[in-house]
C-alpha cells in the first residue's frame, strides 16, 4: 500500500486562501503578516500535517541548521564520550546542536514528542535508548531524520558494538591469564517500561561472560554473580559480598568501567591486593580507567559517536546510508588490574592461618584458605586496611 502523499506549501496556501509567500511568511515568522492570516495559516498547517523543510528554510537564510542529540544519564562517562565525538563533527558540518538530557521515560516521551510534533529539528541522534515501533513511526510520520548510536533500532541506521562478544573476550582474558574462578558484578536486568528505560548492554555482556566459561568447560556458578543498580558505589557492595565468600573468585568482571571501580575499592577494603590477590577487568575504556591501572574492554565511544552523526549528516544531504547496521571493533586492552593466576596455599606451620569452616576448599585448580579478607598483600601490592571495612562495605556503610 503505497504511503500517503505528504502536504506541500502549495497545499497549505490552497486551502488558506492565501499566496504560497504568504504560507512561507506566517512560517519563517515574518512580522508584515494580518494576525487573522497567521492564525488562518497556522490552523490548515496543523490540519494537513504539513512539516517544513528546516533545512532548505535554513539554507535559505543562511542561518546555522539545528540537530538534537538525545542521550541518557548525561554525566556518565561513556555517554559524555560518545557525546563529543558527535559534537565535534556536527560542529564541523555548521550545525547547532540541542542536547536533551533523560533519565526517567516520562523524559523521554516529553523530548520525543517535542521532537516528533512540529518543526524543530533537522534531525536526530538518539544515544542508547531503545525506542518502541510506535516512536519510530511517529519520526517517520514527521519526516524527521533518525540515526542510533549503541541502540539497534529497526530500520534506523544505527552505530553499536556487539556486547555478547565483549563479555566474551573480558572473559577470555582472565581464563587465559590461568583463572578460572570468576565473578562477574553488573547491572540489574529491567525490561523498557513506564518506570524503565530498559538498558541491556550488561544483560548481554553477562551472556558473554557464561558463553566463555562454557566454553572453557566451566560451569556457571549464580552464586558469583552479583548484580544491583548501576554506579560504583553499588557495585563496591555487590564485590563485597563476593569477596566475603570463603571460596571468593580469584577474578572480576564488570560490566562498565565505573563498576570495575566500585570493585577495586571493595578490594582495597577487604585487604586483598590487585592483581596479587584479585584480577578485576572491566568494560568501556572511559578516561579514567587508564589512570587507574584498569584492564578493560574498550570501545570506541568517541568514534561511535562521531560515526552517528556523519551518517545523519549523509541523510540530511540525501544520500542513502549503508548498511543500516554498523558494527564497530573492540579489543581488550590489558593493564595492571590484571595477572597471571598464582595459586595461593595456606602454610603448613602450626602459626598458620585456620581454614574457614569446612576447611579450605579447592576449586578449578585454585586452593581457597576460607579467610578471604585476612591474607597478607604481596610485596609492592596495595597494603590491606583492617577486615571489618569489607564487612562495612558489605553491609552498605561504604560512605
Amino acid at each position: 500500500m503505497p504511503s500517503p502523499r505528504r502536504a506541500t506549501i502549495a497545499d497549505v496556501a490552497a486551502a488558506s486562501g492565501v499566496g504560497v509567500g504568504t504560507v512561507s511568511r506566517v512560517i519563517n515568522g515574518a512580522p508584515n503578516v494580518r494576525e487573522v492570516t497567521r492564525l488562518s495559516v497556522l490552523k490548515v498547517i496543523d490540519q494537513l500535517g504539513y512539516r517544513p523543510s528546516h533545512l532548505a528554510a535554513s539554507l535559505s537564510r543562511g542561518t546555522a541548521r539545528t540537530m538534537a542529540i538525545v542521550v541518557p544519564h548525561l554525566t556518565r562517562p561513556s555517554v559524555v564520550m560518545r557525546l563529543a565525538g558527535a559534537l565535534a563533527v556536527l560542529d564541523e558540518q555548521g550545525y547547532d546542536t540541542v542536547v536533551c538530557n533523560v533519565d526517567t521515560p516520562g523524559q523521554r516521551n516529553h523530548h520525543l514528542t517535542a521532537l516528533t510534533s512540529r518543526y524543530r529539528v533537522d534531525g536526530v541522534i538518539v544515544v542508547s535508548l531503545r525506542l518502541s515501533r510506535q516512536w519510530l513511526a511517529s519520526f517517520q510520520r514527521a519526516g524527521v531524520p533518525l540515526v542510533a548510536v549503541d541502540a539497534a533500532l529497526t530500520g534506523v541506521p544505527h552505530t553499536v558494538t556487539d556486547d555478547v562478544a565483549g563479555g566474551r573476550m573480558a572473559t577470555e582474558h582472565l581464563l587465559s591469564l590461568g583463572h578460572r574462578r570468576i565473578g562477574f558484578v553488573g547491572d540489574t536486568a529491567h525490561r523498557m517500561s513506564a518506570t524503565s528505560l530498559g538498558f541491556s548492554s550488561s544483560q548481554y555482556r553477562l551472556s558473554g561472560y557464561r558463553q566463555a566459561l562454557a566454553a572453557a568447560g566451566i560451569g556457571y556458578d549464580p552464586g558469583l554473580v552479583r548484580r544491583g543498580p548501576y554506579g560504583p558505589a553499588n557495585a563496591e557492595a555487590l564485590a563485597a559480598g563476593l569477596l566475603a565468600r570463603p571460596d571468593r573468585p580469584s577474578a572480576i568482571f564488570a560490566a562498565s568501567d565505573t563498576q570495575a571501580m566500585g570493585v577495586l575499592t571493595a578490594a582495597d577494603r577487604c585487604g586483598i591486593a590487585v592483581p596479587g590477590q584479585l584480577s578485576v577487568i572491566g568494560f568501556d575504556d572511559i578516561e579514567s580507567a587508564a589512570l587507574l591501572g584498569l584492564s578493560t574492554v574498550r570501545q570506541p565511544l568517541e568514534n561511535s559517536g562521531a560515526e552517528g552523526a556523519r551518517r545523519l549528516c549523509a541523510l540530511l544531504r540525501g544520500e542513502r546510508v549503508r548498511p543500516l547496521r554498523q558494527q564497530l571493533a573492540l579489543e581488550v586492552v590489558r593493564r595492571a588490574s590484571t595477572a597471571t593466576f598464582r595459586v595461593s596455599r595456606p602454610p603448613v606451620s602450626s602459626g598458620s592461618v585456620r581454614p574457614g569452616r569446612g576447611g579450605g576448599r579447592v576449586q578449578g585448580g585454585v586452593a581457597f584458605t576460607g579467610q578471604p579478607c585476612m591474607r597478607r598483600p604481596e610485596k609492592g601490592n596495595v597494603t590491606r586496611r583492617p577486615a571489618r571495612q569489607c564487612a562495612d562495605a558489605l553491609a552498605g556503610n561504604w560512605r
